[in-house]
């Protein structure tokens, strides 16, 4: 098995992170990243600006599955800020998670945010598209 520090050689300051708020949901979420059909993500203008790594337009990321194991590795291709409320139809079907729809995607990401402690209609979003560019 790739472990993740062999991927950081050949894509050195990539950092790893899995999907979701549970091992279960990131299983689920790294298993659409691979099959191509999650092509997108989002999460808190906060929490982005906390966080140390992260993303940058062209930076590559490896997704791991809910055992922390190396999965893919993605590259960010497009960044941008939106509000919750303002997320659409096509940005939701990119998220590639449940029916595919706007209303799913509104009440999975309203109860993730939620649980967070952070939900707000008007909250500012980084939403993120990329594509996988190695399955491991």
């Amino acid at each position: 098995m790739t472990s993740v520090e062999s991927l950081q050689v050949k894509y050195p300051n990539a950092p790893a992170w899995s999907i979701g708020d549970s091992a279960e949901l990131a299983d689920v979420l790294a298993d659409l990243v691979v099959k191509g059909k999650k092509t997108a993500s989002c999460g808190s203008l906060a929490s982005y600006q906390a966080d140390s790594a992260s993303p940058a337009v062209g930076s590559y990321h490896i997704i791991l599955n809910g055992q922390q194991d190396p999965v893919c590795v993605i590259r960010i291709m497009s960044l941008r800020l939106v509000r919750f409320c303002d997320v659409d139809e096509a940005f939701a079907r990119k998220e590639g998670e449940g029916d595919l729809s706007l209303t799913y995607w509104r009440m999975e990401h309203q109860r993730f945010f939620t649980q967070a402690g952070s939900f707000s209609e008007e909250m500012e979003l980084v939403a993120e598209e990329f594509k996988v560019v190695e399955v491991v």
